[in-house]
């Protein structure tokens, strides 16, 4: 019985890495990740300022109407 002693398990494939937590090019996957989320984050915020619009001016002030494209028409009182 026993247990022991090491073993080999070919062509297990994990996001975290298979059987050993250390894969190979960790350090490029996070990085490359990382970059592909910031890129979808900055989409969908352009997306999301060009399209926001207020029909009702807000009595105070929302912080989205400094970068949001049609801030200054639905809402007169800004400067």
């Amino acid at each position: 019985m026993g247990g022991g002693g090491w073993f080999y398990v070919p062509k297990v494939w994990s996001p975290a890495g298979g059987w050993w937590p250390t894969p190979v090019a960790w350090k490029r996957n996070t990085a490359v990740c990382a970059l592909g989320i910031c890129v979808t984050s900055a989409l969908i915020f352009k997306v999301s300022a060009e399209k926001e619009r207020r029909p009702i001016p807000p009595y105070k002030h929302i912080p989205s109407q400094r970068w949001c494209k049609h801030a200054k028409e639905d809402d007169p009182s800004l400067p």
